[in-house]
Formats: structure tokens, C-alpha cells, sequence
């Protein structure tokens, strides 16, 4: 075993043991503090229509919502609790992946710095499919280090489904069976398993475990697969460098990861090269498992960076193992400053959560959803109207849906493509000649006005569109949130071409 070494005497000192233990409280706290992101509101959607998958993502996160709502009831911090719950799990496995590689003073040094990274914050917090996807990945390389290093034949068949169930969390999954076929290919040793029956076996059963999502789209003329596949790649292949997307990319893991263990990472990936470059078959069979699931999604976005704007989340699961590999580049003196930065950020935001210090000119908050409800339900019935809708790709709707006891609708009302939305199988048709409320985000609002710019989209499908006075919603005393609301008379259905 290549990585591990004798015990290096890790030991936490007094102040950052007790800092990282604030930061784990801080989490625990804004469980019941934190009000619903729209990703929370979107895929508790998605729990709320269940279906074999969905048009954004695999179905994983909605199950794991629905299972959680189901024994909880439909409110916020059972949402929360679901995903730090699985969270919680995910770290466990990460500490026993850990251990299969180094020793239990090194495993506790990472898992330490795993969890005081703001992604684990991120994925305990917010639902996204990453937190089950995080999951899946990190047991998958359990059971991969199991077939493949203690040589049980028999993980080879929880490999297959592990590995599918990671894909029904994300299709970043298909990074699993890419890593392992790179790894057996590049380690001679390993190198023979790829005439055996078993890592085959393995990518059988990992189809069969995805078919729910195979046969979604199957069904579906192959829109989940489209839209994160060959809509992105049409989308990269405009090749126009753009340096803000770089730093947008190095901006955000830097956060994401607390920059000491960022720089960590590149360090590491910096001495691989320089080590290993000209000689892979050298690289011990550990470090290069580890490598063949960090550096291909890492160095891939990386790569892409230039050109495609790559989201804080999408290199997530390169970091289960590429922690690992960075942790041997930091010493006690920078360990210490990672778990205080870690603290002086989660102490952050846990100041933004109780004072909202720091208006958020963004939908993508958690505040005031549930107040914007109550409102535009009063409008609702006092204008005696028959829907509600919105139009911002699914924020508003979702997060009206969380709240409501009646259906909120998205921007297929008005002939645009609404996500999910598209695919729950609401018949429009039945809305023609019914009146509605419009409601309109103004996330960057200045005042407290009314629309000066006609909402020329909404014109055409209604027979009247009549602004009513915006909803403002209110935090701590000062206006945090705006939203424009239109009494609309009148549907007209189109046949959307």
C-alpha cells in the first residue's frame, strides 16, 4: 500500500479542535434556521410529481426528499434534515475510504478537512443532486477497493450497483466507470482483471440499475440526455476564450474547498505530474486509484474552463479523492488556518441567517419565500383569480408550489420551455379563458415602483394584462426582496409547435 505510512503523530490542537467543532454546530443550527434555496423547493417538485426520472437530473434527490417529507410531512426542515442526514453518511464513508488507504492519524486529518470545506456545508444545506451523488461515489470506491485490492470477486456485483445508483443521482457518474476502466488500463497488475468476466459483470449491472432513467428517456424522446449532453457540448463548441470564466471557476473552488486545501489540491496535481509525467506505469497502484477519480472530472472542467462557464458544484466529486492526495501537502501551521478560515466563514453565514447583514440581490436565496406565499394568496382571492403562475425558469413557481395547497404553474403558461415543468403532465388546455396571477421577480430591485417595462411575453395569452401594486418583502425591517404582480384576464391557449 503505497500511501500508507507510519503514524505522523496528527493530533488537533485545543483552539482549531474547538473551531471545527463550531463549524459542525454552525451546520446543525441553520438546519432550523434556513429558510428553502429553490433548488430545495425545485426538487421537492420533483418529490411531489414522482416519476422513473426528470428532465434536469436522475431521480435520486427526489427520493430521497419524498422519503424524508413522507415520514416528517411536507415542510422545510425535513428537506434540510435529508440532506444532512445523508451528508452525515457520506462523511462516514469517506473516513472508511480513507482508511483503506492511510493511517487512522492521516484518515482523521482528512476527514477533518473534508468537513470543514463549505462544499460539505453546501451539500448538507441545500438540495442538489450532489448530495446523493457524493454518496453513491464514495461507497462505489469502497466496493471498487474491495474487488480490487482484497480481491473479493463478489463486490464486483455491489460495484455494478452502486455505480448505478450514483448515475440515478447524476450523470456525473459516468465518471466512475471511466476512472476504473483508466485505472485497470494504466496498472499492469490490474491490467488482466479486464479479461475476466467481472468488471463487465460490473458495467451490466450498473445499466440495469440506471434503466429508470434510460427508459424516462426513452419515453421522452431522450430530453434529460440531451439537454446535459449535447445542448452543453453545442454550447462549448462556440469556442470564444473568456477569461471571467476561468476566474468564475477559481473563485468558486477556492471558496468552495477553503483556499488553503484549493491550493493544496493544485499542489498536489502539479507534483503528480512532475513526479509521474513521463513514467505512469510507476505511479503506485494507490495513488494512481485515487488519481483516476480526481483527475479526470478535475482537469476535464479544468480544461473546459476557458471557454463553458462550470458551475461551483460540477467538480464535486473529484474532491473525495483528491482531498486525500492533497492532504499529505499540509502541515500543522496551514491546517490550523484552513479550520480558522473554515470558521470565520460558517460564522458568517451564520450571522447572515440570524441579522441578514448582506442583502441578496438574487433569487437564489432563502428569504421571504414562504412570506411572498401568504401574499400572493391574498391577491389570489381577492382578484378571485383561477392560477397563479410565474416565469423565471422554475424559482418562483417551485417555491410557491412548497408552500401552496394548490398548483402553481411555470412558464409553459406563456409558450416557453419550463424544465420539469414540461413533464408532469398539466393539460393547459384547461386553463383557456381563465384569469391568473403573475408574479415577477425583481431580484435587483432599486425601488419600490412599479414596472416601467410591460412583461411583453405574458401580453399575447391573455385578453388583459393589468399591474397591480409589487408585493415588497420585508427582513429584519428593510426591504429584501420585490416582485411585480399582474392580474391577468383571459387565457389564451396556444398549441405550443
Amino acid at each position: 500500500m503505497g500511501l500508507r505510512e507510519k503514524s505522523t503523530g496528527f493530533k488537533i490542537d485545543k483552539l482549531p479542535f474547538y473551531l471545527f467543532i463550531a463549524v459542525l454546530l454552525i451546520r446543525l443550527i441553520a438546519i432550523g434556521l434556513m429558510g428553502p434555496m429553490p433548488q430545495d423547493a425545485y426538487y421537492f417538485f420533483y418529490a411531489q410529481h414522482p416519476d422513473l426520472s426528470y428532465f434536469d437530473h436522475p431521480p435520486a434527490i427526489a427520493y430521497l426528499l419524498k422519503l424524508f417529507t413522507w415520514i416528517l410531512g411536507k415542510n422545510v426542515f425535513a428537506i434540510k434534515l435529508a440532506d444532512s442526514v445523508l451528508t452525515a453518511l457520506t462523511s462516514i464513508a469517506v473516513y472508511q475510504l480513507a482508511l483503506k488507504f492511510f493511517t487512522k492519524n492521516e484518515s482523521q486529518k482528512i476527514i477533518v478537512l473534508f468537513l470543514s470545506t463549505l462544499m460539505v456545508s453546501i451539500i448538507s444545506l441545500v438540495s442538489t443532486p450532489d448530495t446523493p451523488l457524493l454518496f453513491f461515489w464514495t461507497l462505489s470506491l469502497l466496493a471498487l477497493f474491495k474487488a480490487l485490492f482484497e480481491e473479493k470477486k463478489v463486490w464486483w456485483l455491489l460495484v455494478g450497483v452502486l455505480m448505478g445508483l450514483a448515475f440515478d443521482s447524476k450523470y456525473t457518474a459516468i465518471f466512475l466507470p471511466f476512472g476504473l476502466f483508466v485505472f485497470l488500463l494504466l496498472n499492469q497488475p490490474k491490467r488482466k482483471l479486464l479479461l475476466t468476466i467481472w468488471p463487465w459483470l460490473s458495467l451490466i449491472i450498473m445499466v440495469l440499475v440506471t434503466s429508470p432513467v434510460i427508459i424516462w428517456n426513452l419515453k421522452n424522446h431522450f430530453a434529460s440526455f440531451a439537454f446535459q449532453g449535447s445542448q452543453r457540448m453545442h454550447d462549448a463548441a462556440v469556442l470564444e476564450l473568456k477569461p471571467k470564466f476561468i476566474l468564475g471557476l477559481l473563485g468558486h473552488q477556492l471558496l468552495l474547498l477553503i483556499p488553503i486545501l484549493f491550493m493544496a489540491v493544485l499542489y498536489a496535481l502539479y507534483k503528480t505530474i512532475r513526479t509521474y509525467g513521463r513514467s505512469l506505469s510507476k505511479i503506485p497502484a494507490t495513488n494512481l486509484f485515487l488519481l483516476c477519480f480526481f483527475l479526470p472530472i478535475f482537469v476535464g472542467f479544468l480544461l473546459l474552463a476557458p471557454i463553458y462557464w462550470i458551475k461551483i458544484n460540477w467538480m464535486m466529486p473529484s474532491y473525495i479523492t483528491g482531498i486525500m492526495l492533497a492532504a499529505a501537502y499540509i502541515n500543522k501551521k496551514w491546517f490550523n488556518i484552513q479550520i480558522i478560515i473554515s470558521f470565520i466563514v460558517h460564522l458568517g453565514l451564520l450571522v447572515e441567517l440570524l441579522f441578514y447583514p448582506v442583502p441578496i440581490k438574487s433569487d437564489d436565496t432563502w428569504v421571504g419565500w414562504q412570506k411572498l406565499h401568504q401574499k400572493v394568496s391574498e391577491i389570489k382571492n381577492k382578484q378571485r383569480a383561477d392560477f397563479v403562475f410565474s416565469a423565471d425558469n422554475y424559482k418562483t413557481s417551485a417555491e410557491l408550489n412548497l408552500y401552496s395547497n394548490y398548483f402553481i404553474y411555470g412558464q409553459n403558461v406563456i409558450g416557453e420551455n419550463a424544465l420539469q415543468f414540461d413533464y408532469i403532465g398539466t393539460k393547459l388546455i384547461t386553463l383557456n379563458g381563465k384569469n391568473a396571477i403573475y408574479v415577477d421577480s425583481d431580484p435587483g430591485f432599486k425601488n419600490d415602483g412599479p414596472n416601467t417595462v410591460q412583461p411583453h411575453a405574458v401580453l399575447p395569452y391573455f385578453d388583459s394584462v393589468t399591474q397591480l401594486q409589487p408585493i415588497i418583502i420585508k427582513e429584519k425591517g428593510k426591504a429584501a426582496r420585490k416582485f411585480f404582480i399582474y392580474l391577468c384576464k383571459g387565457y389564451i391557449f396556444h398549441q405550443k409547435k
